[in-house]
């Protein structure tokens, strides 16, 4: 899977040397207020990660790990982002992020989604990029608006109602 830089960031395959920070982030209650999860429970929270980490994804796409390029290893870890087939929609694709906190309103989140954006329209050819949002969730609704994603109607995800927000193929 391709890697990533940015002013600020390195975006690389996310590995299961990353699962205790992935974890650790989604304990935080505010990261993951809008997406259901087994974040309170231990054992299911770690086996859900797992298992995202060990599926076998389309080439060219799946998780990111997003890394501040400027700190010390080990200190870098940020968020991830995702690319990921659309359930029943051929050649489409998801992008979604999650930062942990202290990364909030910093601009971090398009910095990661637009180089990932790229990659999916130009490398793997696309025709949409969806990303379907909690419709409280306003911060990530700012960013797929950020990164040129439009709004395109209601949906469910995850068994909620969601915001779907779309950019396709020139």
């Amino acid at each position: 899977m391709t890697e990533f830089l940015t002013t600020r960031l390195f975006l690389r395959p996310r590995r299961i040397a990353d699962l205790e920070d992935c974890l650790a982030m989604d304990r935080d209650p505010l990261v993951t207020r809008f997406v259901a999860g087994p974040w309170g429970e231990p054992d299911a929270h770690r086996a859900f990660v797992l298992e995202r980490m060990s599926h076998p994804y389309p080439p060219g796409m799946g998780y990111w790990t997003i890394l501040d390029r400027n700190a010390a290893e080990g200190a870098n870890f940020l968020g991830w982002i995702l690319l990921l087939p659309v359930e029943g929609e051929e050649n489409a694709a998801e992008i979604g992020w999650r930062l942990k906190r202290e990364c909030w309103g910093r601009g971090m989140a398009p910095e990661a989604a637009l180089p990932v954006l790229r990659h999916a329209f130009e490398t793997l050819k696309v025709s949409a990029v969806v990303a379907d949002i909690h419709p409280q969730n306003a911060a990530s609704i700012k960013v797929a608006e950020k990164i040129g994603l439009r709004f395109a109607g209601e949906t469910m995800a995850d068994d909620a109602p969601a915001k779907s927000y779309r950019l396709a193929s020139n």
